[in-house]
């Protein structure tokens, strides 16, 4: 059996990759609320802060921070999935045949370690609908903390997209 290494870090920020069994699906979006549901359940008994979140179809992205003394994320991430799944058996529309796995196993997490490391993934949190064709610009996907960091001043309405002019707004520079 193959032994996954994590970083524990207590209080540290982490960003995370979480992903749908099945890729072609569209199920975080289509139960969005779902979704947002198991995450305030899961932060009012295990709270942890979210500092950048974008929600595709399939797959989500976030940073957290989490408690001074507090490393369990992996709880965190399995209240949220079960959460989600069972709400989703409950109230969502029913897959063919037996229930499959809504989740992959298993998530990509990594340890932020500074301040550039933190932008960097942030940023690419907020591009990524753009990347992936849900968006011309940042500002068009509405499952993102990018309007919340637009509201408070950190970024530009413009933001990494396509302008109306067809030129290419102000993009972030990151590492694929």
């Amino acid at each position: 059996m193959v032994r996954y290494r994590r970083s524990f870090v207590p209080g540290g920020t982490f960003f995370f990759t979480v992903v749908l069994a099945d890729r072609r699906s569209a199920l975080l979006t289509e139960r969005i609320d779902a979704l947002g549901a198991a995450f305030r359940r899961c932060r009012n008994a295990h709270p942890f802060t979210t500092v950048a979140v974008a929600v595709m179809p399939e797959h989500l992205h976030c940073v957290w921070t989490l408690p001074e003394g507090d490393a369990d994320y992996a709880t965190r991430w399995n209240v949220i999935k079960r959460g989600f799944t069972r709400r989703q058996y409950h109230e969502g529309p029913k897959p063919a045949g037996i229930r499959r796995r809504v989740w992959q196993p298993r998530y990509w997490e990594h340890t932020i370690a500074d301040e550039d490391d933190l932008q960097r993934h942030v940023d690419y949190i907020h591009i990524n609908p753009v990347k992936h064709g849900h968006a011309r610009r940042a500002s068009e996907w509405p499952h993102s903390s990018f309007h919340r960091y637009v509201q408070r001043g950190w970024l530009a309405e413009d933001w990494a997209g396509v302008a109306d002019d067809g030129v290419d707004a102000p993009t972030p520079e990151f590492g694929e």
